[in-house]
């Protein structure tokens, strides 16, 4: 079927790969500052990968995190409501697609999402002050793990995603590979790769990947299944 092709780790990957561009519009800044903040001089790039690996896998493991409390609430609900699985595969497909007419340009609806996470982001801003600036692969480690919280459409549409996985880990597993994915582009960023800032510009790179996510999303509503 055609959904189980959909809801495989690569092609969490690949979403989290295509929809890099819009990472670099939420995270890159962050990403860039960590390299900024590092005094030039000896061992600078291995001080600079450091930092960016800590602060990503700081924001990854958060994703990880939040996909397994709401896996663990989808899976608990479904288990004695089976009723809500093709609702909530419809919903996860349909932030998908909205997710990937934001990517094209084609409607910025997915912003009205965003802000279903407004309240939880106010109470942990603060903290990224505190962490700031960051002089220690530690204190990106955490700065990483406070901004993986920060709302954004593309990840709550990969959340919907991972929730229809059958289990837990599955979820879990699922943001992780999705973290992966992003992390090309994060850490391209944050080593001054421009070419990579490109793309978050290129029309047509935008046009394409905004469509390869529309399709994922189409792919994970119940009715495609007989397709």
């Amino acid at each position: 079927m055609l959904n189980d092709l959909a809801l495989s780790y690569p092609a969490a990957f690949v979403i989290g790969l295509l929809g890099s561009t819009h990472c670099l519009g939420m995270c890159g800044g962050i990403s860039a500052s960590l390299s900024m903040s590092l005094p030039v001089g000896r061992g600078f790039r291995l001080r600079q990968l450091s930092m960016l690996l800590a602060f990503n896998g700081g924001r990854i493991t958060s994703y990880v995190v939040i996909a397994t409390l709401i896996a663990w609430l989808s899976v608990s609900a479904t288990g004695t409501w089976s009723s809500l699985g093709p609702p909530l595969r419809t919903l996860a497909g349909l932030l998908l697609v909205l997710m990937g007419l934001s990517m094209g340009q084609w409607w910025n609806g997915i912003r009205h999402i965003e802000r279903v996470g407004g309240p939880v982001w106010r109470r942990l801003q603060p903290i990224t002050g505190k962490l700031l600036p960051v002089r220690t692969p530690f204190q990106a480690l955490l700065l990483g793990t406070v901004w993986g919280w920060l709302p954004c459409g593309l990840v709550y549409s990969t959340l919907g995603w991972a929730a229809l996985q059958p289990t837990v880990p599955a979820a879990a597993l699922t943001m992780l590979f999705f973290g992966l994915g992003t992390l090309p582009s994060m850490l391209g960023t944050g080593l001054a790769a421009t070419w990579i800032q490109a793309l978050r510009t290129n029309r047509w790179f935008r046009q394409i990947a905004g469509g390869a996510m529309v399709v994922f999303g189409l792919w994970t509503v119940p009715w495609m299944a007989f397709v």
